[in-house]
């Protein structure tokens, strides 16, 4: 089988299409012949460097995968054989064929494409996890997302529209009119310093009740001050180190040293009145009697057509560094998926 492999540290000259053995499942595991793989701004951190939790050196990349089952170990029910499906991976995705503990694996509804449940995961759990639980968006709320036209910005645009809760957002010049269109009320570029002033100028003088920043550094600090009372502000990433081909460790320390570590503290959160909480998906995969029941209501609105994923581009394994390169850069609208390449024997419905 082939599998994308990060061979070091770097740009995306370290990405490399190889060869590799077919995993066989072991006990209490299925096995997954891959149709689609999700692309996430964690990929792109790991290949620099940047990202704690990832593997050692080579490694596969890859968080989110849709496929079918093919083979299960023991102790797993041949009810599975065959069956269409989308998982979590803890790294591994970008690879013709998985094998994963069954409690990650999850039916995927046949009228879902594996480009769609592919799609799914990461990106409409984090904003599950952020508007649904740690800051959870009601009716009349005003959210504040940035980067909104990427994979997780697309999900909380959908999600808070569920809920009846109105939308802010901040994207590069180029994504404006597709965020109006999507009936986001306000949208800034997410490259102005003073972004904190021209929220509360577009709110007249109020703020938002929730803001959702991924870039860290000094953007946390604007995020906060665009809060109204009660607000709560979401840290998701870390997205502002890796910001291009310069992107590395003098740009994380970068983005760490204008990290507010003293302006944010207890006494400041009381007063103003306003909430600070962060959300890693990455860590959360000892929490599965939480995620998998987001997982299953989020199936049923996919499956419903009340949420879809917006989709930037579907690109094959052998062209996983321009799919990086789309995130890295900040060009896609939406999420980049990856499939095996046409003649490697797997379809993608």
């Amino acid at each position: 089988m082939k599998q994308v492999m990060i061979v070091g540290k770097g740009g995306v000259g370290n990405l490399e299409l190889r060869e590799a053995p077919l995993p066989l499942p072991g006990p209490g595991q299925i096995r997954i012949k891959v149709q689609a793989a999700g692309v996430n701004f964690a990929d792109v951190m790991m290949r620099l460097g940047l990202y704690p939790d990832a593997p050692k050196l080579p490694a596969v990349p890859g968080y989110e995968v849709a496929g079918v089952v093919d083979m299960v170990g023991s102790g797993v029910s041949s009810d599975w054989l065959e069956k269409p499906v989308l998982a979590m991976c803890n790294f591994g995705g970008y690879s013709e064929y998985v094998s994963l503990d069954e409690a990650l694996v999850h039916l995927r509804p046949a009228q879902v494409s594996a480009v769609q449940g592919a799609a799914l995961l990461v990106n409409y759990l984090t904003a599950w996890q952020m508007v649904r639980v740690m800051a959870p968006a009601i009716e009349g709320d005003l959210v504040l997302i940035q980067s909104a036209a990427g994979g997780v910005g697309q999900a909380v645009i959908q999600l808070c529209a569920l809920s009846g809760a109105r939308v802010v957002g901040s994207a590069s010049p180029s994504k404006h009119d597709f965020l109006r269109e999507q009936g986001v009320e306000f949208v800034f570029d997410s490259r102005r310093r003073d972004f904190a002033t021209a929220v509360r100028a577009a709110t007249g003088g109020r703020g938002v009740d929730i803001a959702l920043e991924p870039r860290n550094g000094p953007w946390i600090m604007e995020s906060y001050n665009s809060l109204a009372k009660c607000g709560r502000l979401v840290l998701f990433g870390f997205s502002n180190a890796a910001s291009g081909s310069g992107s590395g460790v003098i740009s994380s320390l970068k983005t760490l040293a204008a990290v507010p570590w003293l302006k944010l503290n207890p006494i400041r959160l009381m007063n103003d009145n306003k909430s600070l909480a962060g959300v890693n998906l990455g860590r959360m995969w000892d929490m599965g009697h939480k995620t998998g029941k987001w997982v299953e209501d989020l199936l049923v609105l996919l499956e419903s057509g009340k949420i879809n994923p917006v989709i930037d581009a579907v690109l094959p394994f052998s062209s996983a560094g321009e799919a990086h390169q789309r995130l890295e850069n900040r060009l896609n609208v939406g999420k980049v998926i990856l499939v095996p390449d046409a003649g490697d024997g797997v379809s993608v419905p």
